[in-house]
């Protein structure tokens, strides 16, 4: 344990912020495969209740010494800004995993980096150089390799992870800007708490009584998502998002793996070309950005 503290002390901001953004996305695909799970048989809104709610919970009796100081904040209408455009991403993605298959939500949703780069550069005005340009659009072109325009993927329902790519480039830029003022785990918490209060809201007019394991199923997204958040809070807080942008793409090999594994989907041969062109971008931007940090001390 100790030796691998002393080996996380020695990365720089880069590595730290990529191995948080990756283990981030590792978690989250968890998270959706669980939910791609139990939304075959629930409600969708009753899934994003359950993983805000569980998540909540469980945050404040294990934060509970602290509550009063940590919910303390200098930006709530940000902090409320922030929370609903993760509410809106999360509800989008698990209703497209009600009727399209997770590799070809994932696949959609994966305009998202684009997008955190765009708003990166207009809101936040940090610097982003071309090689992040380039590696976000040949990631792209990837993503278009896989869900090939004019196929059943491009229907009315495709346009739901479209949505959720874009509300969650809300909630990333946002997290960015608050990184600089607020703890991470008071973000976290209004995040688990505001989603709670707007599916609790909603949930009592769909409500369906799940069996034990599927209420243990439920539980587990709480605690997964809930790590997977307060982890990606400290990615963006130390770690420019146009920089992380790309590497999100590694959400399609870990997704399109439980596809495989628990819902029978096989990848087809432009599905893995895709996939190679996704990772192959986000490689090359890794490498060059932290060849040039290195090179200039950072």
């Amino acid at each position: 344990m100790t030796s691998a503290l002393r080996l996380w002390d020695g990365l720089g901001p880069l590595a730290k912020g990529t191995l948080l953004f990756l283990t981030t996305l590792f978690l989250f695909s968890i998270m959706d495969g669980i939910a791609k799970g139990l939304t075959d048989r629930h409600h969708p809104l009753q899934v994003v209740w359950a993983r805000y709610t569980s998540q909540t919970v469980i945050a404040f009796v294990v934060l509970s010494p602290f509550l009063a100081k940590l919910l303390r904040t200098k930006h709530i209408g940000l902090q409320l800004i922030r929370s609903a455009f993760l509410f809106g991403a999360t509800m989008s993605f698990f209703t497209s995993l009600k009727y399209i298959p997770i590799s070809s939500a994932t696949a959609v949703f994966e305009i998202a980096p684009l997008f955190i780069t765009i708003l990166s550069f207009f809101v936040l005005k940090e610097k982003v150089g071309l090689r992040r340009w380039i590696g976000v659009f040949i990631g792209l072109i990837g993503a278009m390799v896989i869900i090939r325009p004019g196929s059943e993927v491009f229907s009315f329902v495709a346009l739901l992870p479209a949505l959720a790519a874009f509300c969650f480039s809300g909630y990333a830029i946002s997290t960015r800007f608050l990184g600089k003022d607020e703890s991470p785990w008071t973000s976290f918490l209004y995040t688990a708490l505001i989603g709670c209060i707007a599916s609790c809201l909603i949930v009592p007019t769909i409500w369906e009584t799940p069996t034990l394991p599927d209420a243990g199923l439920m539980t587990s997204m709480g605690i997964v998502g809930g790590c997977g958040h307060y982890l990606l809070i400290r990615a963006f807080t130390i770690t420019e998002a146009s920089y992380l942008a790309p590497f999100g793409y590694v959400t399609l090999l870990f997704n399109g793996l439980w596809g495989y594994l628990f819902f029978f989907e096989i990848p087809d041969a432009p599905t893995i070309l895709g996939a190679a062109i996704i990772i192959s971008a986000g490689v090359y931007v890794w490498y060059r950005e932290t060849f040039s940090a290195k090179e200039k001390g950072v």
